[in-house]
């Protein structure tokens, strides 16, 4: 029997692009600085996928507490539970 239960599993339409933006994101958004308390989107993007946080997390909002790294680390409210996600920038859109 071959393992089925990988990070992105269920994400073919959930991680999709839309036609014009496929491909490497620009640089620019992976250098990215947020200030602590900032509230920032979670966007996954496909194409690079190192530092993505887990796929319940996709489309959530959160608020920026620190840094760890080249990430940055949130907190979510998640039902009644506060949680923690680590993620690089590529992944976090700042809230308008």
């Amino acid at each position: 029997m071959a393992h089925h239960n990988g990070m992105r599993k269920k994400t073919r339409y959930k991680f999709k692009k839309d036609l014009r933006t496929r491909g490497l994101t620009p640089v620019t958004r992976s250098i990215q600085v947020f200030e602590e308390g900032q509230r920032v989107h979670i966007v996954c993007d496909s194409s690079t996928q190192n530092g993505m946080p887990h796929r319940r997390f996709h489309g959530k909002t959160g608020t920026v507490v620190g840094r760890q790294g080249r990430a940055w680390v949130l907190t979510i409210k998640d039902g009644n539970k506060t949680k923690t996600v680590v993620s690089r920038p590529q992944h976090l859109r700042p809230q308008k």
